[in-house]
C-alpha cells in the first residue's frame, strides 16, 4: 500500500467563513440573506451539539433506555478484552514467512485467517479469483561513469533477512526488488536526475535545457505523485527507462518494491469481477490489456538509496534547481551523464489465484444491513507493519467479538470481519469483491472501516467521510493513550494537530478505494504513525517491529480497540450514528478554498453553493429527527419503522456523490467529492473532476482560455448535481419542491 499522501482537513472549521461567488457572478440580495440565516442556524447548531461537556460513561448510562445499557455493558466488555501477547503472537506467525500474493506462502497466512475465524464458530468464507499478477524473472543494472570505471550495481537488500526455497517469490523466498506490471526491456543511456518526476520537474529542466528523450531518468519518490504516475510522467517525456528511489537512505539499504499499475483491480476484467465460480467469465487478452493503458511502456526498477547516490554523485551537467537536493542527497548537478546506465528487466504477468477470507457475524435485528471491516494479508516481503499489524489487529478483534457473543452479544446489525488479498498490486482484492457485490453493498452496506498500516510508528491519525467525523471523536475519548498515561486517544491527538484533525480519503492507496470512491460507502482508514523507513521493503519483519514501532504492542491493542469499538457503534445502535452536518461543513470549506483559486474567472460557484445549502438545510433535519427518535424507547412498531426509514437514508446519503460517468479519464472512479486526482500537483484534494479541469487550464496550449472555462463550469455543475442527489436521498422525499 502507498503511504497517505491527504493533507489533514480540520474537521472543527467554523461555519461562519462565508463563501463567496467570483466578483463576476454575483449572487441576488434575496440568496443573500438565506444564505447568511442558514449560516446562523448551522452556528447555532454546532455551539448547542458539539460543544457540550462530556459526560462520564457512568453518569450516562443512568439516562439509556435498556438495549443502549446492554451495548454500552458489551463495549466496555470488549475494552477489558485486550492482551499485548495474543496480538504479538498473531503478528509473529503472519511473518514468519514473505507471503507475495498469488504464492503458496500467501495461501499458507489465508488458510491461518480461515482456521481463526472457524475455531472462533465465526462463520468464515472464502472467495477466490483468478487474477492477472507480475513478478520479476532477472534484472540488472551497471553504471559507467567518467573515468572509465563499470560498477554492477547489485538491485539487493544487503542485510534482510532470507528465509524459503530458493525460486523467489514462490515459494516463501523475499521476491527480489522491482516494479510490478514493469514491462521487460533494456535500456542503454546517460542518466538525468528529474527531482520528483513531476510535470513541473520537467518543465524546471526544459528551461536549463535539459531533455530526457531518450534517456535514462532518476526519480526521488516523495512527491505528490504515485510510484505508476512518476512512470507515466516519464514515459510522457520520452525517457527510456526509470530509476526510483527513496531519499534520505533510512532504510538501511532496503529497496522498496510496488505497482505501477494505472487503475485498480484485475486488469484482465475492467469493471467485473474475476470470478472462479461458475466457470468464470469474460477476460480480456494480455495484449488487449496492455492496449488498454493500464501498464506502462518503458521498463522501471526501484533502487536503494545508497545505489542512486552513487550514481547522482557522478553526474555532471546543469545545476540542480532549488530544493532538489532532498535528506541525505549530496547532489548538487542533473545531467544529463556523463554517467551512462545499462538496465535490462524481465518480468512476468500470469494468472494465479487470490483468496479473500471473511468471518460473518450476523445481525439479530436486522441482518441484512452490513459493517464491513477490512485490511488486506498479502505482503510485498515479511509485512509486519504493511499490512499484517493491521491483520493482528483484525484478529485479535475477531477473538473478542467471539467471546462476547458467549456473554450473549448478538448485534443489531450484520458485521463482515474482511481479509483482502492482492492489496499490493492495485487493491485487486477488495476491488473485485465490491464489483462482484456493487448492488447489494451499495443497497445494504452501512459503512466500511479500513486498517492497512495498522502501527507504523508513535502518533495516531484517521482519515474518513465527515458524517463519520464525531463517531470518531467519541470512540477516542473512550480508548486510552498508550504512550501518555491519563490521556485519552482523543486528548493526544487534538494536541498533536493543535485541532483535532481528520483527514480525507481522497487517495486511492488502500482498500477504502473501492467502497468509497466506485460504491459510494462512508469509509473510515486507521493508521497510527506515518512514513516508516522500511516500507516495502525486506527489512519490515516482526524484530523491526519490536526494536522500533510497537516493542510492547500497546498501539496494536489501541487500533484494535479504536476500530472495534467503531464497528460495535455501527453495528448496535438503533440509529445510525451518522452526523451530516460536519459533511456540509466540510464542503462550504471547499468551496471557499475553490472560490479563491479560481478568483478573477468568469466561474460561477453559485450552482455549488446552491446544492451545499440544500445539503446542510436536509443534514440538519435530519440530525432533528434522529434526536426526536433517539428520545423515543426504540420499543413501539412505528418507532422502530421510523428508525429504520431513517437509517436507510443515513446510509444511502453517501451514494448521491456518485456519477455513472465517473471522473473523466478514470470512469471507475465514481465519487465527485473524493477521488485520486490525476498525474500533477494540485492544491485541491476534494471535487476531483473540477481540479482536472483547472489543470487542464494551466497546461493546454491548443484549447482557447474560454472552452477551458467552460470545462471547469461543467464540472461544477456535475459536483452540484451529486451534492443535490445526496440532499434529496437525505431527505428521502420524491418529489422535491
Amino acid at each position: 500500500m502507498p503511504p497517505p499522501t491527504t493533507k489533514p482537513h480540520s474537521s472543527t472549521t467554523s461555519f461562519f467563513s462565508a463563501i463567496k461567488p467570483p466578483p463576476s457572478t454575483p449572487p441576488p440580495p434575496l440568496y443573500t440573506l438565506l444564505f447568511l440565516l442558514l449560516l446562523v442556524i448551522l452556528g447555532f447548531y454546532f455551539l448547542h451539539h458539539h460543544h457540550s461537556p462530556t459526560t462520564t460513561a457512568a453518569a450516562a448510562a443512568d439516562f439509556l433506555t435498556p438495549p443502549q445499557q446492554t451495548s454500552l455493558r458489551f463495549r466496555e466488555q470488549f475494552l477489558s478484552l485486550s492482551t499485548n501477547a495474543t496480538v504479538s503472537s498473531y503478528l509473529r506467525h503472519l511473518t514468519l514467512r514473505p507471503h507475495l500474493a498469488g504464492t503458496p506462502a500467501s495461501a499458507d497466512t489465508a488458510e491461518f485467517v480461515h482456521s481463526h475465524f472457524r475455531r472462533l464458530n465465526l462463520d468464515p468464507h472464502r472467495a477466490a479469483y483468478r487474477v492477472l499478477l507480475s513478478y520479476p524473472i532477472r534484472s540488472s543494472l551497471t553504471a559507467r561513469f567518467p573515468n572509465g570505471t563499470a560498477v554492477a550495481l547489485s538491485l539487493t537488500e544487503e542485510g534482510a533477512k532470507k528465509t524459503g526455497e530458493t525460486e523467489e517469490g514462490q515459494n516463501g523466498a523475499v521476491v527480489r526488488p522491482y516494479h510490478a506490471y514493469s514491462p521487460s526491456g533494456a535500456a542503454h543511456a546517460e542518466v538525468v536526475y528529474v527531482n520528483t518526476g513531476s510535470e513541473e520537474d520537467y518543465r524546471q529542466l526544459a528551461a536549463l535545457g535539459v531533455r530526457v528523450k531518450g534517456r535514462v531518468v532518476l526519480a526521488r519518490k516523495g512527491g505528490e505523485l504515485s510510484r505508476g504516475g512518476v512512470v507515466r510522467v516519464a514515459e510522457r517525456e520520452g525517457a527510456a527507462a526509470v530509476l526510483l528511489f527513496v531519499g534520505g537512505g533510512g532504510g538501511g539499504g532496503g529497496v522498496e518494491r510496488g505497482t505501477v499499475m494505472n487503475g485498480m483491480g484485475d486488469p484482465l476484467t475492467p469493471g467485473w469481477a474475476a470470478a472462479e465460480e461458475g466457470g468464470g467469465g469474460e477476460r480480456l487478452g494480455l495484449e488487449e490489456a496492455e492496449a488498454s493503458g493500464r501498464f506502462p511502456r518503458i521498463p522501471s526498477l526501484p533502487l536503494s538509496f545508497e545505489d542512486a547516490d552513487v550514481i547522482l554523485r557522478s553526474l555532471g551537467g546543469q545545476t540542480a534547481p532549488p530544493g532538489w537536493v532532498g535528506p541525505g542527497i549530496l547532489a548538487q548537478r542533473v545531467g544529463p551523464g556523463p554517467t551512462v546506465v545499462n538496465l535490462t528487466y524481465q518480468g512476468e504477468k500470469k494468472e494465479v489465484t487470490i483468496q479473500n477470507v471473511f468471518a460473518v457475524i450476523k445481525g439479530l435485528e436486522e441482518p441484512d444491513r452490513y459493517v464491513i471491516m477490512g485490511n488486506h494479508r498479502d505482503a510485498w516481503t515479511y509485512g509486519a507493519v504493511d499490512p499484517n499489524s493491521g491483520t493482528a489487529a483484525l484478529l485479535d478483534i475477531a477473538r473478542r467479538y467471539a467471546l462476547l457473543q458467549r456473554n450473549g452479544w448478538r448485534p443489531r446489525r450484520t458485521i463482515v470481519l474482511s481479509s483482502w488479498d492482492g492489496e499490493e498490486f492495485g487493491m485487486v482484492g477488495s476491488t473485485e469483491w465490491v464489483e462482484q457485490n456493487l448492488v447489494n453493498l451499495g443497497a445494504k452496506a452501512v459503512a466500511y472501516l479500513n486498517v492497512d498500516c495498522a502501527v507504523q510508528g508513535p502518533g495516531f491519525n484517521a482519515a474518513a467521510t465527515p458524517q463519520l467525523d464525531e463517531l470518531l471523536f467519541e470512540v477516542t475519548k473512550k480508548v486510552k493513550d498508550p504512550d501518555f498515561v491519563g490521556a485519552t486517544i482523543y486528548d493526544k491527538w487534538a494536541a498533536m494537530n493543535q485541532a483535532t484533525s481528520i483527514e480525507r480519503l481522497s487517495g486511492a492507496f488502500s482498500d477504502f478505494a473501492p467502497f468509497l470512491q466506485h460504491g459510494g460507502i462512508p469509509s473510515i482508514d486507521l493508521f497510527y504513525g506515518r512514513e516508516y523507513p522500511v516500507y516495502h521493503t525486506a527489512f519490515d519483519s516482526y524484530e523491526w517491529m519490536v526494536k522500533h514501532a510497537d516493542p510492547l504492542f500497546h498501539r496494536h491493542v489501541t487500533i484494535a480497540e479504536i476500530w472495534g469499538l467503531i464497528a460495535l457503534h455501527l453495528a448496535d445502535d438503533s440509529i445510525i450514528p451518522f452526523n451530516y452536518v460536519s459533511y456540509a461543513q466540510q464542503l462550504f470549506k471547499y468551496t471557499d478554498e475553490l472560490s479563491h483559486l479560481l478568483d478573477g474567472s468568469t466561474i460561477s460557484l453559485h450552482p455549488l453553493v446552491s446544492a451545499i445549502e440544500q445539503f446542510a438545510s436536509a443534514a440538519i433535519e435530519a440530525e432533528n429527527e434522529v434526536k426526536q427518535l433517539r428520545e423515543g424507547d426504540g420499543r413501539d412498531g412505528l418507532t422502530a419503522l421510523k428508525q429504520r426509514a431513517l437509517n436507510d437514508r443515513l446510509m444511502l446519503t453517501e451514494r448521491g456523490f456518485l456519477d455513472a460517468d465517473g471522473i473523466q479519464s478514470r470512469h471507475w472512479f465514481k465519487h465527485l467529492i473524493y477521488g485520486p486526482h490525476g498525474d500533477y500537483k494540485s492544491k485541491l484534494d476534494f471535487f476531483p473532476g473540477i481540479a482536472d479541469a483547472i489543470h487542464e487550464l494551466s497546461v493546454s496550449t491548443t484549447m482557447s482560455r474560454s472552452r477551458q472555462e467552460a470545462a471547469i463550469q461543467h464540472e461544477v455543475w456535475r459536483a452540484a448535481r451529486a451534492i443535490q442527489r445526496a440532499a434529496y436521498a437525505l431527505r428521502g422525499h420524491i418529489f422535491v419542491p
